[in-house]
């Protein structure tokens, strides 16, 4: 490739952001063209990257995801992971690469796609024994059922890159729960135990699902930018020891926690930082965690367990940022500035908090 040219949906969202800015900063030379929602999310990009290209629309706007994929070199997904028509887009729109230009996708998917199990018995709150991998194990992540959370969009995107195996490889970069502030022009906070200290901080009191025994992998991510770089990297030199296609699935984690360890751990940094007037952590069932966030008994609850692999042998990547517990101060420090400034924080506590 002479000219590396790289399209990109969700840039203004946590991990897009982040992973535009560690792309953007060892490859300066890549040229970008984005996809914006308004030009008030088009103007955070524009601050931050003069060079870039901003074509404005939404993931429902197939054709223009088309044109876009047939141009450039690189598609990278960093937008709703199941959204069947963008993803079906953009493949169709690699497709149209000849097999000595392949184009490249890689889709961000997740780790909700190990929460099958859990979700159709509803145990939440236990810890599960199964862990899956992304390597001897990977047959088996490929097969789950197809009522598994993201499972429908990665399933087109692996018959895509086998219907167009010559001019279409793909990718898929499976996330876990997230962790530290990012980098990008847009959304910098992560969801999962950011929402956990939140919720921690309004009912003033520590919250784990059932019995909190329940297992999850995490990453930083910016561990989780340097990934999706090695792997563009790997596209862009047309690297042949890096798997792509029904072999290119890639978990990223850097070790697991159990929620309810989490749980009082936030709640203990929740108080220490003057915030609760105790520790105490009290378990909640899957109606109410459900109400305190969108599937929190899922996010909260239920098991997803893995090992990443791949990336590590064919990419050599290697996390190298401070692990979860470590990032958990900050983590309560920044919800609280948060809301403080939305007013939810008051009297002693908006003292302490800032």
């Amino acid at each position: 490739m002479t000219s590396t040219k790289i399209f990109a949906t969700g840039v203004t969202g946590y991990i897009g952001g982040d992973a535009l800015y560690a792309i953007s900063q060892a490859h300066p030379e890549f040229e970008w063209t984005c996809l914006v929602r308004n030009s008030d999310r088009g103007g955070l990009i524009a601050s931050q990257y003069r060079k870039a290209k901003l074509v404005y629309g939404t993931l429902d706007d197939t054709q223009m995801l088309e044109e876009e994929a047939k141009k450039a070199n690189v598609v990278l997904n960093f937008a709703n992971a199941d959204h069947e028509a963008a993803a079906t887009a953009l493949c169709k729109g690699l497709a149209a690469h000849s097999p000595k230009d392949p184009g490249y996708l890689i889709h961000t998917s997740g780790t909700g796609l190990l929460l099958v199990d859990d979700i159709q018995a509803k145990t939440y709150g236990w810890a599960a024994s199964k862990i899956y991998d992304d390597w001897d194990g990977l047959s088996v992540v490929t097969s789950l059922p197809d009522d598994a959370p993201h499972r429908k969009v990665e399933k087109l995107v692996l018959n895509a890159s086998e219907e167009h195996s010559i001019s279409v490889k793909t990718a898929i970069v499976s996330p876990p729960t997230i962790y530290g502030k990012g980098r990008g022009p847009g959304n910098q906070r992560g969801h999962q135990v950011y929402e956990l200290a939140r919720c921690t901080i309004e009912k003033q009191e520590g919250l784990q699902v059932g019995n909190g025994e329940n297992f999850w992998p995490n990453v930083h991510v910016y561990d989780l930018s340097d990934c999706y770089l090695k792997l563009v990297e790997a596209a862009v030199k047309g690297d042949e020891n890096v798997t792509w296609n029904k072999e290119g699935y890639y978990f990223t984690e850097n070790g697991e926690h159990v929620w309810g360890e989490i749980s009082r751990r936030v709640a203990m940094e929740v108080h220490d930082q003057g915030l609760t007037p105790s520790g105490n952590v009290r378990s909640i069932d899957e109606d109410e965690a459900n109400k305190l966030t969108p599937m929190g008994a899922a996010l909260w609850g239920a098991n997803s367990r893995c090992r990443s692999i791949r990336a590590g042998k064919l990419l050599g990547w290697t996390p190298k940022e401070r692990i979860l517990e470590e990032e958990l101060p900050d983590v309560v420090a920044s919800e609280a500035q948060r809301l403080k400034l939305s007013g939810v924080i008051e009297g002693h506590a908006a003292k302490v908090a800032g």
